[in-house]
């Protein structure tokens, strides 16, 4: 797929509405996304690295061996937790990235354990590919607990905070 086709599926998709788009083919995978309310369109390019496939399952697989001893501990502790935080709603990543609570390190966080947020303020801000976004809360309520640490990458869906809205 020349670079001229891949611009002109780009502007397709961002007249059409469409929100996401996928498309594979034997050695490209290209995922178009759009938001209405920026009215800016992100595309990610991805190419199979072929030869480095045999490098890249051997750190895989010790992750994977890492993991289940990393994670039997955590579960314990979060089924008490869980039946708890159900009355709270949760605030999630909206993106993929470095989740800040702070706009720079000489600022106040923007959102304080036991703060009452309304809908709209920003709660924190999450970097992704050098842009700052900033993170603003769906609901009103009183800021319960923070899930994230200061600079830790945050993934797509990702809950960021407890909040109790009553």
């Amino acid at each position: 797929m020349e670079l001229k086709e891949i611009q002109n599926l780009i502007k397709f998709v961002a007249k059409s509405g469409a929100s996401e788009v996928k498309l594979e083919m034997d050695d490209i995978k290209i995922t178009i996304k759009t938001t209405s309310d920026e009215k800016e369109t992100t595309f990610v390019q991805q190419i199979p690295m072929g030869g480095m496939q045999g490098q890249m399952q051997a750190p895989q697989q010790q992750m994977q061996q890492a993991a289940p001893v990393q994670e039997a501990p955590a579960a314990t502790q979060d089924a008490p937790a869980a039946a708890d935080d159900s009355k709270y709603i949760t605030v999630k990543s909206p993106i993929i990235g470095t989740f800040y609570r702070k706009p720079s390190p000489d600022k106040p966080v923007f959102a304080e354990v036991g703060d009452t947020i309304k809908e709209g303020d920003v709660v924190c801000i999450i970097e992704a590919m050098k842009l700052f976004n900033e993170i603003e809360s769906e609901v009103s309520g009183k800021i319960v607990k923070v899930l994230v640490d200061e600079a830790s990458p945050v993934e797509f869906d990702q809950p960021l905070f407890l909040v109790d809205p009553s």
